[in-house]
Protein backbone atom coordinates (compact mmCIF):
# COMPACT_ATOMS: atom_id res chain seq x y z
CA UNK A 1 0.00 0.00 0.00
CA UNK A 2 2.80 2.36 1.07
CA UNK A 3 4.22 1.80 -2.25
CA UNK A 4 1.13 1.92 -4.40
CA UNK A 5 0.82 5.52 -2.48
CA UNK A 6 4.45 7.11 -3.41
CA UNK A 7 3.64 5.89 -6.86
CA UNK A 8 0.34 7.80 -7.20
CA UNK A 9 1.88 10.65 -5.71
CA UNK A 10 4.77 11.02 -7.91
CA UNK A 11 2.20 10.62 -11.22
CA UNK A 12 0.07 13.46 -9.70
CA UNK A 13 3.80 15.69 -9.10
CA UNK A 14 4.85 15.15 -13.08
CA UNK A 15 1.42 14.91 -14.96
CA UNK A 16 -1.18 16.49 -13.06
CA UNK A 17 0.21 20.17 -12.77
CA UNK A 18 1.48 19.66 -9.04
CA UNK A 19 2.96 22.53 -7.89
CA UNK A 20 4.68 20.37 -5.46
CA UNK A 21 7.70 19.78 -7.82
CA UNK A 22 9.32 23.00 -6.44
CA UNK A 23 10.06 20.86 -2.95
CA UNK A 24 12.06 18.59 -5.63
CA UNK A 25 13.84 20.88 -7.73
CA UNK A 26 17.41 21.24 -6.07
CA UNK A 27 17.61 17.53 -6.37
CA UNK A 28 16.91 17.83 -10.07
CA UNK A 29 19.54 20.53 -10.58
CA UNK A 30 22.11 17.88 -9.18
CA UNK A 31 21.05 15.22 -11.18
CA UNK A 32 20.95 17.65 -14.50
CA UNK A 33 24.09 18.52 -13.59
CA UNK A 34 25.71 14.48 -13.07
CA UNK A 35 23.91 14.12 -16.48
CA UNK A 36 25.36 16.50 -18.38
CA UNK A 37 28.76 15.72 -17.13
CA UNK A 38 28.75 11.72 -17.73
CA UNK A 39 27.63 12.48 -20.71
CA UNK A 40 30.56 14.30 -22.04
CA UNK A 41 32.89 12.82 -20.19
CA UNK A 42 31.83 9.74 -22.59
CA UNK A 43 31.66 12.40 -25.77
CA UNK A 44 35.37 13.68 -24.92
CA UNK A 45 36.97 10.28 -24.42
CA UNK A 46 37.29 10.24 -20.82
CA UNK A 47 35.07 7.39 -19.83
CA UNK A 48 35.75 4.39 -22.49
CA UNK A 49 32.72 3.39 -24.89
CA UNK A 50 33.24 -0.82 -25.91
CA UNK A 51 32.29 -0.98 -29.71
CA UNK A 52 30.98 -4.32 -30.48
CA UNK A 53 32.23 -5.88 -33.86
CA UNK A 54 28.83 -5.44 -35.45
CA UNK A 55 26.62 -2.39 -35.54
CA UNK A 56 24.43 -1.63 -32.54
CA UNK A 57 20.95 0.15 -32.82
CA UNK A 58 20.00 1.49 -29.24
CA UNK A 59 15.51 1.85 -28.23
CA UNK A 60 15.11 3.94 -25.61
CA UNK A 61 13.21 6.87 -24.39
CA UNK A 62 13.95 9.37 -22.06
CA UNK A 63 11.24 9.40 -19.54
CA UNK A 64 10.82 7.31 -16.29
CA UNK A 65 7.76 4.98 -17.29
CA UNK A 66 6.58 2.64 -20.23
CA UNK A 67 6.15 4.17 -23.25
CA UNK A 68 6.38 1.00 -26.19
CA UNK A 69 9.91 0.37 -26.03
CA UNK A 70 9.48 -3.34 -25.84
CA UNK A 71 6.85 -3.94 -28.80
CA UNK A 72 9.32 -1.41 -30.82
CA UNK A 73 12.37 -3.83 -29.89
CA UNK A 74 10.53 -6.83 -30.84
CA UNK A 75 8.97 -5.23 -34.03
CA UNK A 76 12.62 -4.08 -35.10
CA UNK A 77 13.86 -7.40 -34.89
CA UNK A 78 11.30 -8.69 -37.07
CA UNK A 79 11.64 -6.22 -39.44
CA UNK A 80 15.55 -6.47 -39.54
CA UNK A 81 14.96 -10.60 -39.73
CA UNK A 82 12.69 -10.46 -42.85
CA UNK A 83 15.48 -8.37 -44.73
CA UNK A 84 18.04 -11.09 -44.68
CA UNK A 85 19.59 -9.63 -41.43
CA UNK A 86 20.50 -11.57 -37.74
CA UNK A 87 19.79 -9.75 -35.00
CA UNK A 88 20.53 -9.78 -31.48
CA UNK A 89 18.69 -8.35 -28.50
CA UNK A 90 20.73 -7.20 -25.54
CA UNK A 91 18.65 -5.65 -22.37
CA UNK A 92 19.05 -5.03 -18.39
CA UNK A 93 17.32 -8.31 -17.27
CA UNK A 94 14.66 -5.64 -15.10
CA UNK A 95 12.63 -7.08 -12.38
CA UNK A 96 15.19 -10.47 -12.54
CA UNK A 97 18.47 -11.33 -10.72
CA UNK A 98 20.93 -12.06 -13.24
CA UNK A 99 23.84 -12.01 -11.15
CA UNK A 100 27.57 -11.24 -12.21
CA UNK A 101 28.13 -12.97 -15.73
CA UNK A 102 25.37 -12.14 -18.71
CA UNK A 103 22.57 -14.88 -19.10
CA UNK A 104 21.70 -16.12 -22.45
CA UNK A 105 17.69 -15.83 -22.72
CA UNK A 106 15.06 -18.32 -24.17
CA UNK A 107 10.96 -18.52 -24.72
CA UNK A 108 11.52 -21.07 -21.45
CA UNK A 109 13.93 -19.10 -19.19
CA UNK A 110 12.46 -18.10 -15.95
CA UNK A 111 11.36 -14.43 -15.74
CA UNK A 112 12.26 -14.25 -12.10
CA UNK A 113 16.05 -14.22 -13.20
CA UNK A 114 16.15 -12.49 -16.43
CA UNK A 115 13.49 -10.59 -16.29
CA UNK A 116 9.69 -10.44 -18.10
CA UNK A 117 10.65 -8.30 -20.73
CA UNK A 118 13.46 -10.49 -21.75
CA UNK A 119 11.31 -13.47 -21.61
CA UNK A 120 8.85 -11.75 -23.86
CA UNK A 121 11.24 -10.84 -26.38
CA UNK A 122 12.42 -14.08 -26.73
CA UNK A 123 9.54 -15.90 -27.00
CA UNK A 124 8.18 -13.27 -29.90
CA UNK A 125 11.51 -12.30 -31.76
CA UNK A 126 13.05 -15.88 -31.64
CA UNK A 127 16.06 -14.08 -31.66
CA UNK A 128 19.38 -14.18 -29.24
CA UNK A 129 18.63 -12.59 -26.39
CA UNK A 130 20.97 -11.70 -23.68
CA UNK A 131 20.54 -9.78 -20.15
CA UNK A 132 23.03 -7.80 -17.94
CA UNK A 133 22.78 -4.66 -16.13
CA UNK A 134 26.08 -3.82 -18.12
CA UNK A 135 25.16 -3.59 -21.84
CA UNK A 136 28.66 -3.31 -23.09
CA UNK A 137 28.70 -7.36 -21.14
CA UNK A 138 26.11 -8.34 -22.85
CA UNK A 139 26.86 -7.06 -26.02
CA UNK A 140 30.07 -9.07 -26.08
CA UNK A 141 28.19 -12.21 -25.67
CA UNK A 142 25.81 -11.75 -28.01
CA UNK A 143 28.28 -11.22 -30.34
CA UNK A 144 29.46 -15.08 -30.08
CA UNK A 145 25.60 -16.26 -31.00
CA UNK A 146 25.79 -15.07 -34.90
CA UNK A 147 23.99 -12.13 -34.87
CA UNK A 148 25.08 -9.12 -37.53
CA UNK A 149 23.10 -6.10 -35.62
CA UNK A 150 22.75 -5.78 -31.80
CA UNK A 151 19.27 -3.91 -30.89
CA UNK A 152 19.96 -2.58 -27.22
CA UNK A 153 16.80 -2.33 -25.48
CA UNK A 154 16.21 0.61 -22.84
CA UNK A 155 19.75 1.76 -23.69
CA UNK A 156 19.56 5.11 -25.15
CA UNK A 157 21.48 6.53 -21.25
CA UNK A 158 23.62 3.37 -21.24
CA UNK A 159 26.87 5.43 -22.51
CA UNK A 160 29.42 2.85 -22.37
CA UNK A 161 27.98 1.03 -25.04
CA UNK A 162 29.07 3.12 -28.36
CA UNK A 163 26.03 2.91 -31.00
CA UNK A 164 25.73 3.61 -34.14
CA UNK A 165 21.68 4.40 -34.65
CA UNK A 166 19.53 5.72 -31.60
CA UNK A 167 15.50 5.32 -31.81
CA UNK A 168 14.18 7.60 -29.12
CA UNK A 169 10.53 5.80 -27.75
CA UNK A 170 7.73 8.47 -26.72
CA UNK A 171 4.09 8.35 -24.94
CA UNK A 172 2.01 10.21 -26.92
CA UNK A 173 -0.35 10.71 -24.00
CA UNK A 174 1.35 11.93 -21.46
CA UNK A 175 4.30 13.09 -23.22
CA UNK A 176 7.45 14.89 -21.08
CA UNK A 177 4.86 15.39 -18.47
CA UNK A 178 6.16 18.89 -16.36
CA UNK A 179 8.93 18.76 -18.47
CA UNK A 180 11.67 18.26 -15.22
CA UNK A 181 14.43 15.39 -14.76
CA UNK A 182 14.28 13.60 -12.13
CA UNK A 183 12.96 13.85 -9.57
CA UNK A 184 10.96 16.54 -10.15
CA UNK A 185 9.90 15.17 -13.19
CA UNK A 186 10.17 12.55 -15.32
CA UNK A 187 13.29 13.51 -17.56
CA UNK A 188 16.26 10.84 -17.32
CA UNK A 189 17.83 13.67 -19.74
CA UNK A 190 16.60 16.92 -21.02
CA UNK A 191 14.74 17.26 -24.02
CA UNK A 192 17.51 18.65 -26.30
CA UNK A 193 18.59 15.33 -26.43
CA UNK A 194 16.04 14.22 -28.55
CA UNK A 195 17.92 16.47 -30.82
CA UNK A 196 20.82 13.76 -31.29
CA UNK A 197 19.16 10.58 -32.04
CA UNK A 198 18.49 9.23 -35.30
CA UNK A 199 14.82 8.87 -35.12
CA UNK A 200 11.92 9.53 -33.20
CA UNK A 201 8.41 7.17 -32.61
CA UNK A 202 5.52 8.61 -30.83
CA UNK A 203 3.65 6.15 -29.27
CA UNK A 204 0.15 7.47 -30.41
CA UNK A 205 -1.64 3.98 -29.23
CA UNK A 206 -4.57 5.70 -26.60
CA UNK A 207 -3.90 9.54 -27.52
CA UNK A 208 -6.97 11.81 -27.19
CA UNK A 209 -5.13 15.09 -28.05
CA UNK A 210 -1.96 16.14 -29.23
CA UNK A 211 -1.24 18.56 -26.33
CA UNK A 212 1.61 16.12 -24.88
CA UNK A 213 3.75 16.21 -27.70
CA UNK A 214 3.80 20.04 -28.63
CA UNK A 215 6.88 20.40 -26.65
CA UNK A 216 8.65 18.39 -28.98
CA UNK A 217 12.09 19.73 -30.59
CA UNK A 218 11.34 21.32 -34.04
CA UNK A 219 13.56 19.77 -36.87
CA UNK A 220 13.25 15.87 -35.65
CA UNK A 221 12.58 12.67 -38.15
CA UNK A 222 9.29 11.84 -36.61
CA UNK A 223 7.26 8.47 -37.08
CA UNK A 224 4.08 7.58 -35.37
CA UNK A 225 2.95 4.14 -34.37
CA UNK A 226 0.11 2.42 -32.85
CA UNK A 227 0.20 -0.73 -30.37
CA UNK A 228 -3.13 -2.63 -32.20
CA UNK A 229 -5.10 -6.09 -30.27
CA UNK A 230 -7.68 -7.94 -31.40
CA UNK A 231 -7.48 -10.91 -29.65
CA UNK A 232 -7.17 -12.74 -26.25
CA UNK A 233 -4.88 -15.87 -25.33
CA UNK A 234 -5.74 -18.08 -22.23
CA UNK A 235 -2.47 -18.22 -19.78
CA UNK A 236 -2.22 -21.74 -21.10
CA UNK A 237 -1.99 -20.81 -24.84
CA UNK A 238 -5.08 -23.47 -25.18
CA UNK A 239 -7.84 -20.91 -25.95
CA UNK A 240 -8.15 -17.78 -28.08
CA UNK A 241 -10.93 -14.84 -28.37
CA UNK A 242 -11.82 -11.84 -30.05
CA UNK A 243 -10.99 -8.70 -28.35
CA UNK A 244 -14.30 -8.28 -28.80
CA UNK A 245 -16.28 -11.32 -26.76
CA UNK A 246 -15.35 -8.64 -23.90
CA UNK A 247 -17.32 -5.35 -25.36
CA UNK A 248 -19.88 -4.24 -22.57
CA UNK A 249 -18.43 -6.63 -20.27
CA UNK A 250 -16.92 -5.67 -16.67
CA UNK A 251 -13.80 -7.39 -16.63
CA UNK A 252 -10.86 -7.40 -13.94
CA UNK A 253 -7.49 -5.58 -15.62
CA UNK A 254 -3.99 -6.85 -14.09
CA UNK A 255 -0.91 -4.61 -15.34
CA UNK A 256 2.29 -4.51 -13.58
CA UNK A 257 3.67 -2.11 -16.34
CA UNK A 258 5.47 1.25 -16.52
CA UNK A 259 2.18 2.58 -17.49
CA UNK A 260 -0.94 0.61 -16.15
CA UNK A 261 -3.47 3.61 -17.29
CA UNK A 262 -2.44 2.81 -20.66
CA UNK A 263 -3.30 -0.79 -20.85
CA UNK A 264 -6.77 0.41 -19.16
CA UNK A 265 -7.50 3.03 -21.37
CA UNK A 266 -6.98 0.22 -24.05
CA UNK A 267 -9.84 -1.86 -22.88
CA UNK A 268 -11.87 1.19 -21.92
CA UNK A 269 -11.77 1.49 -25.69
CA UNK A 270 -12.96 -1.82 -26.78
CA UNK A 271 -16.04 -0.96 -24.55
CA UNK A 272 -14.94 -2.69 -21.34
CA UNK A 273 -16.03 -1.65 -18.03
CA UNK A 274 -12.58 -2.27 -16.23
CA UNK A 275 -11.26 -2.90 -12.81
CA UNK A 276 -7.85 -1.74 -12.51
CA UNK A 277 -5.21 -3.81 -10.69
CA UNK A 278 -1.76 -1.85 -11.17
CA UNK A 279 1.25 -3.15 -9.82
CA UNK A 280 4.66 -1.60 -9.90
CA UNK A 281 6.75 -2.31 -13.05
CA UNK A 282 8.12 -5.56 -12.68
CA UNK A 283 6.08 -7.16 -9.69
CA UNK A 284 6.44 -10.62 -9.34
CA UNK A 285 2.59 -11.51 -10.13
CA UNK A 286 1.19 -14.60 -7.92
CA UNK A 287 -1.92 -16.92 -8.86
CA UNK A 288 -3.50 -14.71 -6.11
CA UNK A 289 -3.45 -11.52 -8.13
CA UNK A 290 -5.42 -13.19 -10.78
CA UNK A 291 -8.22 -15.02 -8.79
CA UNK A 292 -11.43 -12.85 -7.32
CA UNK A 293 -14.79 -14.44 -6.34
CA UNK A 294 -16.71 -12.35 -8.50
CA UNK A 295 -16.92 -14.98 -12.19
CA UNK A 296 -15.47 -12.08 -14.02
CA UNK A 297 -12.82 -12.20 -16.55
CA UNK A 298 -9.07 -11.13 -15.96
CA UNK A 299 -7.28 -9.58 -18.50
CA UNK A 300 -3.32 -8.82 -18.85
CA UNK A 301 -0.54 -7.89 -20.31
CA UNK A 302 1.57 -10.16 -22.52
CA UNK A 303 4.43 -9.06 -20.46
CA UNK A 304 2.58 -9.83 -17.35
CA UNK A 305 1.18 -13.13 -18.70
CA UNK A 306 5.23 -14.90 -19.01
CA UNK A 307 5.68 -14.48 -15.38
CA UNK A 308 2.71 -17.46 -15.33
CA UNK A 309 4.19 -19.90 -17.60
CA UNK A 310 1.60 -22.10 -19.47
CA UNK A 311 -0.34 -21.82 -16.01
CA UNK A 312 -4.18 -22.88 -16.12
CA UNK A 313 -6.51 -20.34 -14.56
CA UNK A 314 -9.83 -20.61 -15.64
CA UNK A 315 -11.13 -17.17 -17.42
CA UNK A 316 -7.81 -15.36 -17.16
CA UNK A 317 -6.58 -13.74 -20.66
CA UNK A 318 -3.68 -12.17 -21.97
CA UNK A 319 -3.62 -9.17 -24.62
CA UNK A 320 -1.01 -9.85 -27.84
CA UNK A 321 0.03 -6.42 -28.91
CA UNK A 322 1.19 -5.84 -32.45
CA UNK A 323 3.34 -2.89 -33.67
CA UNK A 324 1.82 -0.56 -36.55
CA UNK A 325 4.08 1.67 -37.72
CA UNK A 326 3.05 4.77 -40.12
CA UNK A 327 5.13 4.45 -43.44
CA UNK A 328 7.87 2.58 -41.94
CA UNK A 329 9.89 1.90 -45.70
CA UNK A 330 11.44 4.81 -45.69
CA UNK A 331 13.33 4.97 -42.57
CA UNK A 332 14.38 1.34 -42.52
CA UNK A 333 16.01 1.40 -45.74
CA UNK A 334 17.85 4.11 -44.29
CA UNK A 335 19.09 1.99 -41.31
CA UNK A 336 19.57 -0.90 -43.67
CA UNK A 337 21.71 1.21 -45.82
CA UNK A 338 23.21 2.78 -42.67
CA UNK A 339 23.90 -0.73 -40.87
CA UNK A 340 25.32 -1.85 -44.16
CA UNK A 341 27.94 0.60 -44.75
CA UNK A 342 29.16 -0.06 -41.03
CA UNK A 343 29.58 -3.83 -41.66
CA UNK A 344 31.20 -3.20 -45.34
CA UNK A 345 33.46 -0.62 -43.81
CA UNK A 346 34.69 -3.03 -40.83
CA UNK A 347 34.91 -6.23 -43.32
CA UNK A 348 37.11 -3.61 -45.38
Amino acid sequence: MVIRYLQDLIQRIWYEDSAAYWVLLPLSWLFTGLVSARRNLYERGALRRYQANVPVVVVGNITVGGTGKTPVTIWLALQLKERGMRPGIVSRGYGGSVGRKPLRVTADSDPDTVGDEAVLMAKRSACPVVVHPNRAGAAREICDLDVDVIIADDGLQHYRLARNYEIAVIDGARGFGNGRLLPAGPLREPLSRLKSVDRVLVNKSVMRSERAIRELPAGLAVTDFYLKGTMVRSLDEREQAPLARFAGSRIHAVAAIGNPGRFFTFLESHGMQVIEHAFPDHSKLTEKDLRYDDGLDVLMTEKDAVKYGNLSIERCWYVPVEVAVDRPQDWLDELQTKLSAITLRDKA
